[in-house]
């Protein structure tokens, strides 16, 4: 009953966000300059530019523009491709697939290698083992995900000829050939994430590693294995998972690199075309989409934070 009422509260509070969002997308549209002059060009005329505010519906004021974005979107409608004048929710729904795949799968390979390797550097600190995992996050931080990208396709597609440089098989139709083509992007997604959740895993351990309640269970004789499972782990847990969530900004933002890296047809690639086109509608749509995810993902966190820490109430 707790977590219904947790999950009632989070979502009323989630709505004044997503208002923001919504209010923000729909803004910076139009700070940034009149969206008919920009796709008209700069060398159309006063009556083309005209005509075409007058299509798109930039003829009204602005409050009348916001109110009818904000009931569009509220139904689910977030406007047409001016480029391919389809909907643009189905654009996104079409190329959802490989975006959705990377992610989690970047998602899962992270979690499972960042946190045992941040465990293990704290269990072993000041050895050679925390000194390596420290080495790799510092050099996981410095490069930037395009040039990992890069990296990887030199060394394991073009030098060794493992796995395919770029392209996106859809797991329905080959789901051998799709992972295939899905390693090296989830690699150049995962080593900046592995990095961040690696570093903050090891401190969060090693604080608690030396709390007086582990030096206790050590004098008492409780085996180490057991002492890091039932002891260290769920009091250091909390920080990891607040990590796993921030840290999701930084994947949604690297899908639309590694995505435009790799030629993956998926939301990020969506995103680059669409900027490049100066097709707006899909802009605001993507950004939206993402958004609206990162929200999600937020309001998973705080239901995990009760689970792990029962200690904890809002």
């Amino acid at each position: 009953m707790h977590i219904l009422r947790l999950l009632l509260a989070r979502l009323a509070g989630a709505l004044p966000v997503a208002l923001v969002v919504v209010t923000v997308v729909f803004l910076i549209v139009r700070v940034t300059g009149d969206p008919a002059t920009i796709l008209a060009g700069d060398m159309a005329s006063p009556e083309v530019v005209a005509s075409l505010r007058a299509q798109l519906g930039l003829d009204q004021p602005l409050a009348v523009q916001y109110l009818k974005w904000l009931g569009d979107v509220a139904q689910g409608d977030l406007g047409r491709s001016i480029v391919s004048g389809q909907p643009v929710a189905a654009l996104i729904g079409e190329r959802i697939e490989s975006t959705l795949l990377l992610s989690l799968s970047a998602l899962v390979f992270t979690v499972l290698l960042a946190v045992p390797m941040g465990v293990m550097a704290a269990w072993r600190h000041n050895t050679l083992v925390d000194r390596a995992v420290m080495v790799f996050s510092v050099i996981g931080f410095s490069l930037p995900s395009f040039v990992v990208g890069y990296l990887l396709i030199l060394g394991f597609a073009m030098w060794l000829g493992w796995l395919p440089v770029q392209g996106y098989v859809s797991i329905h139709d080959d789901a051998w050939r799709s992972i295939r083509h899905l390693v090296l992007p989830t690699l150049t997604l995962a080593i900046f994430y592995m990095s961040l959740i690696a570093r903050v895993t090891r401190a969060s351990v090693l604080e608690v590693l030396n709390e007086d309640f582990v030096r206790t269970a050590r004098a008492k004789g409780v085996p180490p294995m057991r002492i890091l499972s039932h002891h260290v782990l769920r009091n250091a847990a909390v920080p990891i998972v607040t990590v796993i969530g921030i840290g999701l900004a930084f994947l949604i933002s690297g899908v639309v690199i590694t995505e435009s890296v790799f030629n993956l047809p998926g939301v990020g690639r969506l995103t680059i075309d669409a900027v490049l086109s100066r097709d707006y509608p899909v802009v605001q749509g993507v950004i939206l989409f993402f958004a609206f995810v990162y929200i999600m993902v937020n309001l998973l966190i705080d239901l995990l934070y009760v689970l792990i820490d029962p200690r904890i109430r809002y």
